[in-house]
């Protein structure tokens, strides 16, 4: 494998100009160009696989093919029918990118690239079963999500729109010291990258310390599940 530590520069502008290009005549003239911008991400992602798989060992036999995801989107039923995503994403999970366990995740598109990872909208039964954790192990929970290095890393846990019920779910009290948790529905941390970083050499020691921050809240997320 090549020694690159960073993404190409070729990389970055293939995506952008993808964004501005979003149609298959122009992806097809400029196939070479997304071949070798995917392969370019792949590189990256083994080398982020191969140096955290040192902490994390369950994702030492994974390779890129098993955590990248298809460029082309999945327009039946959206009002959007551009064809392409316009960006490259890899969920890193030792069961695999469409596992719903915990996992690591990096996303590439300039101008809106991140990194981090966690649980993404499980199932029911999944997420009764991180709630019922969170309840009976909230001073551990909050340990790891208010350290200062998890917050200083992304700040408080993502709740964007749609991601937090109402109310606390169904079975727990509202006055429950676990409520504000409880709420969510996913539990997801994440770090914008900027471009800069995204053709620096310091970028793989980056996303390493940002999985490495995250993997106490993976290991509680996928202990609850056990």
């Amino acid at each position: 494998m090549k020694k690159l530590l960073m993404l190409q520069p070729s990389t970055i502008k293939f995506l952008k100009a993808l964004k501005l290009n979003n149609n298959k005549p122009w992806f097809d003239e400029n196939r070479k160009a997304y071949e070798a911008a995917r392969q370019d991400f792949a590189d990256f992602i083994d080398q982020v696989i191969q140096s955290f798989a040192v902490k994390d060992p369950s994702i030492a036999h994974l390779k890129a093919k098993d955590c990248m995801f298809r460029i082309n989107r999945d327009i039946r039923f959206s009002k959007d029918k551009t064809p392409y995503k316009t960006n490259f994403g890899a969920f890193i999970n030792s069961e695999g990118k469409k596992s719903m366990t915990a996992g690591y995740y990096f996303h590439l598109e300039p101008g809106a690239s991140f990194t981090g990872g966690g649980m993404w909208q499980p199932p029911a039964d999944m997420l009764a079963k991180v709630r019922q954790e969170i309840d009976y192990n909230l001073p551990e929970f909050e340990a790891i999500i208010l350290a200062k290095k998890f917050k200083a890393t992304y700040g408080p846990l993502a709740s964007e729109d749609g991601q937090l019920l109402k109310r606390v779910p169904k079975g727990y009290e509202p006055d429950n010291p676990a409520a504000a948790y409880l709420k969510h529905k996913s539990f997801v941390g994440i770090m914008a990258v900027p471009d800069a970083d995204l053709t620096s050499k310091k970028l793989l020691t980056k996303v390493g310390a940002a999985f490495e921050t995250l993997q106490p809240l993976n290991n509680f997320l996928n202990r609850a599940l056990a």
